[in-house]
């Protein structure tokens, strides 16, 4: 007399497997969004100490005249006003032949932010790091 096996062939699939998958996928693809941000400018904050990795090579300052309410730009420490339309060609002139190009900006406390993001747009376009530089703390 034979044994006969019972074999049951289960036609159901488990998908718990495959909602993992999908679950890690999605978490991976969420983190990896929010590190990626093609607009952010490249900036280089010194520590209150002053104490920073890169070298300027350029320089721009900026005063807010409070009596009536204008701005003035200085290049490269010079005592002579520049008109902002001629702080872009002077640094492209300056920093030409730097391997990293880096300026900074030294702005009054009083200066908006605006005036401030106008330079770091002139760094941007021409690619240049820009370190924004503040007072140390006392």
């Amino acid at each position: 007399m034979a044994i006969k096996q019972k074999t049951k062939i289960e036609s159901t699939f488990s998908l718990s497997s495959m909602t993992d998958i999908v679950f890690l996928l999605l978490i991976f693809f969420l983190i990896t969004s929010t590190l990626v941000n093609p607009n952010a400018l490249k900036l280089l904050l010194p520590k209150s100490s002053n104490q920073i990795s890169s070298k300027e090579q350029s320089s721009v300052s900026i005063k807010h005249n409070l009596e009536n309410q204008s701005f003035t730009y200085y290049v490269n420490g010079s005592r002579t006003a520049v008109e902002f339309n001629k702080i872009e060609p002077m640094l492209q002139q300056s920093l030409m032949n730097e391997e990293e190009p880096v300026f900074a900006i030294y702005a009054d406390r009083t200066v908006p932010i605006e005036r401030v993001v106008e330079l770091m747009n002139i760094g941007k376009r021409n690619k240049y790091k820009v370190i924004l530089a503040t007072a140390p703390e006392d």
